[in-house]
Parts: structure tokens; sequence; C-alpha cells
């Protein structure tokens, strides 16, 4: 994987939403069409749902599990909200859309992927949602660009720092130059 130097930090407004105000782990993705402006546009969207937003690096990934397809864009925000984790989940799907985001098949080519990882120390498992995102203590692509912006947040499921989840992560694939 390959970083391509996109990070900064930006404070940002109030949510408006009163009540307990929870660290937001939010995962991008794209891989397809301008997979930059994809993400950077979600980045700008994210300023109005979640306060001190903080972005990962942006890292080239090849897709996990799906053949002949791009390689993805991959980051994440992080940010607090004091909104449910439903409203936050249903404004990252309105995003997604923004962007042409559609879902013909599983594993579809995503203009715009938005994941909602975890909100504080909330677990949720409902028909609608399932918090901290089932599998994100196994992608590398969702670590990597986690441990870099908050690598002492702790997974209230495993109780492990994002740090420790990622240094658990087998070692990747030596990438293959022809």
């Amino acid at each position: 994987m390959q970083s391509l130097g996109l990070a900064f930090v930006s404070p940002v407004r109030s949510s408006g939403i009163s009540g307990t105000q929870r660290h937001v782990c939010v995962a991008l993705g794209s891989n397809h069409g301008p997979r930059h402006a994809h993400l950077r546009h979600a980045v700008v969207r994210l300023q109005n749902i979640l306060t001190e937003l903080h972005v990962s690096s942006f890292i080239e990934t090849v897709p996990e599990g799906i053949v002949d397809q791009p390689d993805f864009l991959n980051g994440v925000v992080t940010g607090w909200s004091s909104a449910e984790p439903e409203l936050i989940l249903g404004q990252l799907q309105e995003i997604e859309i923004e962007r042409g985001r559609e879902r013909p098949f599983p594993g579809a080519p995503r203009t715009l992927d938005l994941d909602l990882i975890l909100v504080g120390d909330l677990v949720v498992n409902t028909t609608k949602i399932v918090l901290p995102h089932p599998r994100f203590r196994i992608r590398r692509f969702v670590l990597e660009p986690l441990v870099e912006v908050v690598p002492e947040f702790v997974d209230p499921v495993s109780g492990r720092t994002i740090k420790e989840l990622f240094n658990q992560l087998p070692s990747p694939e030596p990438s293959h130059v022809d």
C-alpha cells in the first residue's frame, strides 16, 4: 500500500444535536471514477456531521475478495458527534448517493463507500446497524489509516487499541512488479 500524503486536520462547527458527544470513526473508500474527488467530497460533507475532524492519509489498496476491479483509495475520518448512530449512518448513505453510489450486486465497484466503524464505546447489533463494524478488526485498509489518527482508541468489543489490532494483522503480501 502506498500513502498518498493527503492528511489534514480541520476544525468544524458543531452538528447542532444535543446529547452525549461520542468519538466517531468513518472509513472511506472509492474504486470507481475520480477516486480522490469522491473522497474529498466525503471529507467536506463530513464537516457538517462531525466536529474536530481528523483525516488520515489516503492509501492505495488492492480489492479484497473481489476480482477484475480497479484498486481502491482508502482512508478514515474521525470526529465527534452527539447524533445517534442510525442518524449518522443515514447521513453517510446520503453522501454516497450524492456521488452516484449504486449497489447492483455485492462487491460492485464503488464511487464512494462510507462505513461507520465505531461510535464511542457503543456496541449495537440490530437489523439496521452493527457497531463496531463487524469486520474492521481484520481489514488492513481500515486499521492502517485508523492507527495513523487514533492509535489509542479502544475497540469496545475486544478491549484492544487500534494500534494493538493493527499490529496483530498478518504481514501484507509482497507487491509483485512485472
